[in-house]
């Protein structure tokens, strides 16, 4: 008896000290619609997207804002070959032109990241 008591001891501390391990999944705010996405975040340890309308010609703004941990962005067109793909990006700011028309995902993930980051389409004229 006193051997499944420990079991059932150890057991329940296991469980007990594997749930005061988990961190949060996003703590922040996020704006997006079809011309801009926007995130600020303490915390970001997930990915999210947004969907833009993009005609030729235009141009993604991009700027992120990395204080901690690591962002991970993809920008692709309805399931084509990406148009830009970065792993642990820094603070940077960057464009991306637009070469034909449609609606373009940007992906995010982060892994404990914090900071914030923007995509805003700037229009050709």
């Amino acid at each position: 008896m006193k051997k499944y008591l420990c079991f059932l001891f150890g057991f329940i501390l296991l469980v007990s000290l594997s749930a005061c391990n988990h961190s949060p999944v996003f703590s922040g705010s996020r704006t997006g619609n079809e011309n801009q996405f926007i995130m600020e975040y303490s915390m970001f340890n997930t990915s999210d997207a947004q969907s833009l309308e993009l005609e030729k010609g235009d141009i993604i703004d991009a700027q992120i804002v990395n204080t901690a941990g690591n962002i991970s962005i993809t920008i692709q067109k309805d399931g084509e070959k990406p148009i830009y793909e970065g792993e642990n990006i820094p603070t940077s700011r960057f464009q991306v032109e637009i070469t034909e028309k449609g609606t373009y995902k940007i992906k995010v993930t982060g892994k404990k990241a914090k900071g914030s980051l923007s995509f805003i389409k700037s229009t050709h004229d």
